[in-house]
């Protein structure tokens, strides 16, 4: 098989929408996951029930020996790597910076940020054509709080998700030529568990009247958009950005 999808945070929410889209479109998927393996063998019993074939594998992005084991794991398995989603990301509770502590910036800069960069890392060298691949695609999930900024609840995420976005633009330069494409998306706000480890599991209910479309979005939404990115109806498209935030 040469069409292996690594997709990280892949065990709840927009990942597992979107691990369980991508094996709809013939992707092999490698379901990464940090903490919920049942989660994850759900996702996994999903595809497979389905006719289609997928791993799960424990990783803590911000472990570079979690990544590269994440990345033989899935080759070895499932064969070679053309795609990588680097969803997996972290909150805390609702603060305010001048309230933050040294360890709260360290743990949410080494998931979001960190993280992305040592998966991307690892897909660059397995997909690009410098490196005797066939090419490939990255999408990163970030979110509208990057632009937003979150103030009062979580300004260290939507920082975090600031530098994925400056990330996504220079690497989708850096690579464009090794037959890769790196692009974004950009969750507004969506039903995830991620809202409770902000200590609000009802946050979508409570700001929807300010979206425009009047109601919050869905995990699969944003998987409709990851996928078309990932795919060849998206092959000349490289360091953009899809809103999937209700027009807000």
């Amino acid at each position: 098989m040469a069409n292996t999808l690594v997709i990280t945070g892949a065990s709840r929410g927009i990942g597992a929408a979107t691990a369980k889209l991508a094996a709809k479109h013939g992707f092999a998927v490698c379901v990464g996951y940090r903490a919920d393996v049942e989660a994850a063998e759900r996702v996994v019993a999903d595809i497979t029930a389905a006719g289609g074939s997928a791993i799960a594998v424990h990783v803590d992005v911000s472990n570079e020996e979690d990544v590269i084991a994440l990345f033989e794991t899935a080759e070895r398995n499932l064969g070679p790597i053309v795609g990588l989603v680097n969803n997996a990301a972290m909150n805390e509770r609702h603060s305010r910076v001048e309230d933050y502590s040294y360890a709260r910036l360290q743990r949410i800069f080494a998931v979001n940020a960190i993280g992305p960069f040592l998966c991307s890392r690892e897909a660059v060298r397995r997909m690009a054509t410098s490196h005797g691949g066939a090419g490939g695609t990255i999408v990163n999930v970030s979110s509208s709080s990057a632009q937003m900024g979150s103030p009062n609840e979580y300004v260290d995420y939507a920082a975090t998700k600031g530098a994925l976005e400056t990330m996504t633009i220079g690497l989708s330069k850096e690579v464009a030529r090794d037959g890769i494409r790196v692009n974004g998306v950009r969750p507004g706000h969506i039903y995830t568990d991620i809202h409770a480890s902000g200590g609000e599991p009802g946050r979508v209910d409570r700001l929807k009247s300010t979206i425009p479309m009047g109601r919050g979005g869905q995990p699969e939404e944003v998987a409709e958009a990851i996928v078309w990115l990932l795919s060849d109806k998206a092959s000349f498209v490289t360091g953009g950005f899809v809103n999937v935030n209700g027009g807000k």
